[in-house]
């Protein structure tokens, strides 16, 4: 960039002289500069062609200093904007990145906080709502220190997010319930399956049925999870169907919003995410009450063994759950306004991939060469579901 602008302030100090010589010129009073003009509809000699040339040629060289000025400051205008491009581009990408490394950490260290929790803590439903509890001082505080703008809500607007609050509720608790019977790794080895889902209830609600190519895809897919439950050491019918019936809520969900056409007026996606948090808690508590009742009160907890500095604990990973749990969901709202959906979608079948890896790092769960095998082949299913959708986009025959 130095070197551009430098070029361009020689060129432009090669025209100092000339405008210090044009200017007595230029200064000259108008009463003299209107005598010379020729009188109109005179004969016009030669010499006074000749001076008319002449101050013709002066009032040329005159500006065309003006038009090299305005010529080199527009010409070190476009070299420092030349430069700039690039900068800027590679600091979109940085901030990209960093979007995608926080979401990534954020899921990873809510799935084994979960994890640890339903060990000590085994009331899925409960710890659900003290995270909607969490995510609602979070969305509060983003209201009032403006980081998100505040929502204007009216009765059509919450009556069409009602249903999606109540799916939102059935998801989240459903893989608590599943994460609190079987492997992370596992949980997340049947969630791969949500294309699967996603093509059945868009084909019964919508009547969209997507291309063979798209189809054929969803077959490594629904073979991969098999292989992997066969083999799984911590297979239980019930962690397995909770995790099923949590991708069926979360793709009606996603079914459910294109069905009840939300205004996007009133609510972008991100206060989308914070008002269904809202009403999912209100929704759940009185469930959870009555299936679970106050387990966290302190009394509750010591009568389940955990004393004074277990209660800390269980204290600590409830809030770091839930922080991770809102900032996650968060992060990937954050990400689809600024990529593609397929590209959303991609970057999704990575995150499930990390979380497996992590999980069994951390919870060192063992993995059969078959149980890795299915799971890595549910996940090349997913990469290839991603691929065919963008590769055929808009190209989808109506159901009958």
């Amino acid at each position: 960039m130095q070197s551009a602008r430098g070029t361009v302030a020689q060129r432009c100090s090669l025209l100092s002289p000339r405008i210090a010589h044009i200017a007595p010129r230029v200064a000259q009073p108008s009463s003299v500069r209107l005598q010379r003009q020729p009188q109109l509809l005179q004969p016009v000699s030669q010499q006074q062609q000749v001076a008319a040339a002449g101050v013709s040629s002066s009032r040329q060289s005159s500006d065309e200093p003006r038009a090299s000025s305005v010529v080199c400051h527009a010409a070190a205008a476009d070299a420092a904007a030349s430069d700039d491009k690039p900068v800027g581009k590679v600091a979109g990408l940085v901030g990209l990145g960093a979007l995608f490394a926080g979401w990534y950490l954020a899921n990873i260290y809510f799935n084994i906080f979960n994890k640890t929790l339903l060990k000590t803590f085994p009331y899925p439903l409960s710890i659900t709502n003290i995270q909607f509890a969490i995510g609602i001082g979070l969305s509060c505080l983003f209201w009032l220190t403006g980081v998100v703008k505040r929502p204007q809500l009216d009765a059509k607007t919450i009556a069409s997010v009602y249903p999606l609050a109540i799916i939102h509720v059935l998801g989240n608790v459903l893989t608590n319930v599943s994460l609190g019977k079987v492997a992370v790794s596992f949980t997340h080895t049947v969630k791969a399956m949500e294309p699967f889902f996603s093509v059945i209830m868009s084909a019964i609600f919508l009547g969209d049925v997507p291309p063979v190519p798209v189809l054929v895809t969803l077959i490594p897919i629904v073979g991969g999870v098999i292989m992997a439950s066969l083999s799984e050491t911590t297979f239980n019918w019930t962690g397995f169907l909770a995790a099923m019936f949590s991708n069926i809520t979360f793709q009606s969900r996603n079914v459910l919003s294109k069905k009840f056409m939300i205004s996007k007026g009133a609510l972008d996606n991100m206060n989308l995410f914070q008002v269904i948090t809202i009403m999912a808690f209100f929704m759940l508590l009185p469930v959870s009450i009555l299936i679970e009742g106050l387990p966290i009160l302190p009394h509750n907890l010591a009568a389940a063994g955990l004393d004074s500095a277990a209660q800390a604990d269980l204290f600590r990973r409830l809030l770091s759950a839930g922080i991770c749990f809102h900032g996650y969901q968060q992060l990937s709202y954050m990400i689809l306004s600024r990529v593609t959906p397929v590209t959303h979608s991609i970057g999704n079948c990575v995150k499930r991939v990390v979380v497996i890896v992590a999980s069994v790092i951390a919870f060192q769960n063992p993995m059969s060469t078959q149980n890795a095998m299915g799971t890595a082949l549910a996940m090349f299913g997913v990469f290839l579901y991603s691929q065919a959708k963008r590769k055929y986009k808009g190209n989808k025959p109506k159901a009958a």
